[in-house]
C-alpha cells in the first residue's frame, strides 16, 4: 500500500472510531435515562404503599377510637351497675 491509500484507510477507521464513541455515548445517555426511569418507578412503588400505609393507618385509628369510646363506655356501665 502506498502513503494515500495507508491514510485513506486511516481516516475510514478514525470515521469508524468516532461513530462508535459516539454510539457509545448515546447508549450511556440512555442508559441513564433508563436508570433514572427505574428510580421513579421505585419512588412510585414506594408512595403508592406509603399512601396505602396511611390509609390502613387511618382506619386503625378510627377502630382504635371506636374501642376506647366502647371501653369508657362499658367502665360508665360497670361503674353505674356496682354504685346502683
Amino acid at each position: 500500500m502506498n502513503f494515500e491509500q495507508l491514510v485513506g484507510e486511516q481516516l475510514k477507521t478514525m470515521d469508524k472510531l468516532l461513530y462508535l464513541q459516539s454510539e457509545i455515548e448515546r447508549c450511556q445517555t440512555i442508559k441513564n435515562e433508563l436508570d433514572e426511569l427505574q428510580d421513579i418507578a421505585k419512588v412510585r412503588s414506594i408512595q403508592e404503599e406509603i399512601t396505602q400505609k396511611k390509609i390502613e393507618l387511618s382506619h386503625i385509628q378510627k377502630m382504635f377510637e371506636e374501642q376506647t369510646e366502647e371501653v369508657i363506655r362499658s367502665y360508665e356501665k360497670q361503674k353505674f351497675e356496682t354504685v346502683s
